[in-house]
């Protein structure tokens, strides 16, 4: 009897354990996928001479001298970068300033330049030239406000867009700019233009498929064709 006793006590134990390592499997199942989908946050910085106050509420670090945070898939180089906040949330960038993208395999040049960690979101205020190799286009403008988890990038003042396709270059001049990286649409206002294939056209607003190359003109709309003979 005691014997018997025993047996069923050692089964009971046995089908405890296991029935809690299978708990605690899926209980890790269920944490892989949410540790995965936590985004990259990391960032590091260099620089030749570096000053650090770190006072509460006054958190200020100084880069001079090949300045370089990485962070985000971006590395922004400088002669000067100023980061401000606790977890170093923005970055105030001068002097020599190239963005390199990663993710979307773009270069920005400037003079000046704002950047939120955080929001991911760049401000340059003054002349810069960016790059974007992937869609083989290169901007010229006095204001750029890259939204980075939007896709969306605004341009304004003096908007110039060269657009290389199957050996052939559109020009895009306008005041304002939109450009949709997400759907490959630039959107043009403010007095926009657009050169192709020798023919000229102006309109209130123009859109253009960077896909396709299809231009579509919107209000008071004007060109001129040049025809192959």
């Amino acid at each position: 009897m005691n014997r018997k006793l025993h047996l069923l006590l050692l089964c009971l134990v046995s089908f405890i354990l296991v029935s809690a390592d299978l708990f605690s499997q899926e209980d890790a199942g269920e944490a892989v996928p949410a540790a995965a989908e936590k985004k990259d946050k990391s960032f590091s910085f260099s620089s030749s001479r570096t000053e650090a106050i770190l006072a509460k509420g006054k958190e200020h670090t100084i880069l001079e001298g090949n300045a370089v945070i990485i962070t985000n898939n971006k590395e922004i180089r400088a002669d000067r970068i100023d980061i401000y906040g606790e977890d170093f949330e923005l970055a105030v960038c001068s002097g020599n300033i190239t963005v390199i993208d990663q993710e979307n395999d773009t270069t920005l040049i400037c003079e000046n330049l704002k950047f939120n960690r955080e929001t991911e979101v760049i401000i340059v205020e003054g002349y810069s030239e960016m790059e974007d190799r992937k869609n083989e286009l290169i901007t010229k403008s006095g204001f750029i406000e890259e939204k980075s988890q939007d896709e969306f990038t605004i341009l304004q003042i003096g908007v110039r867009i060269l657009k290389i396709s199957d050996g052939e270059t559109m020009s895009c001049r306008s005041e304002y700019a939109g450009y949709d990286r997400k759907n490959n649409i630039l959107e043009l206002t403010g007095m926009p233009r657009v050169y192709w294939k020798g023919d000229n056209y102006e309109a209130s607003r123009i859109i253009v498929n960077l896909d396709t190359d299809e231009i579509k003109l919107e209000g008071n709309v004007s060109g001129s064709i040049t025809s192959d003979e």
